[in-house]
């Protein structure tokens, strides 16, 4: 069993890091003016993986961000994958020629699903679609716009499609540090057989013992953000955990 994988979300706005509050543009706490510092910290802690999100780029539907980006790439050998703004295939050709391991796409996927299918065609193993709910219903254009259609319908739209990850976010929960919400998470993932990441509300350890415990094995990992910037989750404490229940999952 591979192990879960914790990562640490780097949100980009305006050139600088920050964490948002249920996506609310205008509830912005910057934490870093210099993203490609943050992600060379987050390396340096022992991350596996980033994932960054352009969230300027989510608003306006294509890359606002792309400087830091690009800084992030020449500063880390880390993977990353990254979503925002990405909605034709120049842009996820783009990205990943650029050196990021894998987009996310979200808007798009609700709007365009034969868009997800070809790129996923093209790029095997890049393509992520990202699902951002509440209440169950999938938003889009940052979260701006709700949707009539379920995240597990959704999910399901792409199950034949080599799609390499679905990242599931729970808007009401996003930056408010109140835990995970696992049981829509595993919903999600026992209704498709696409790996799946849970996001949003990620509070303490107790949220990654959570993760490491046997009905989350279906999960691939979880994004920690506000919580790894205001000290609640300690980061060498959590990768530690999960190291030690890799080797040995009784540990968990």
């Amino acid at each position: 069993m591979a192990p879960v994988i914790l990562f640490p979300a780097i949100d980009l706005k305006e050139g600088r890091c920050v964490r948002l509050v249920q996506g609310d543009m205008s509830q912005a706490t910057v934490f870093n003016d210099d993203p490609a510092a943050q992600a060379a910290a987050f390396e340096a802690e022992g991350f596996t993986w980033l994932h960054l999100v352009d969230l300027d780029g989510a608003f306006a539907g294509r890359p606002m961000n792309a400087a830091a980006v690009e800084s992030i790439l020449a500063r880390v050998s880390l993977p990353l994958q990254l979503g925002g703004g990405i909605r034709d295939m120049k842009t996820v050709e783009g990205w990943l020629t650029r050196g990021v391991r894998r987009v996310i796409i979200g808007t798009a996927a609700v709007r365009d699903p034969d868009f997800v299918r070809e790129a996923a065609r093209r790029f095997p193993g890049q393509i992520a679609v990202g699902i951002d709910a509440r209440e169950g219903r999938v938003a889009v254009e940052g979260w701006a716009r709700m949707s009539e259609m379920s995240a597990e319908d959704l999910g399901r739209t792409f199950e034949d499609a080599g799609v390499a990850a679905l990242v599931y976010t729970d808007i009401a929960r996003d930056g408010v540090l109140t835990g995970l919400n696992i049981e829509a998470t595993l919903a999600l993932a026992a209704a498709v057989g696409i790996p799946v990441i849970a996001s949003g509300g990620l509070a303490s350890l107790d949220d990654v013992r959570r993760m490491l415990q046997p009905d989350c094995a279906v999960l691939e990992g979880a994004i920690s953000g506000r919580a790894l910037y205001d000290g609640r989750l300690d980061a060498r404490e959590a990768l530690a955990l999960i190291r030690n229940a890799a080797q040995d999952p009784a540990h968990a």
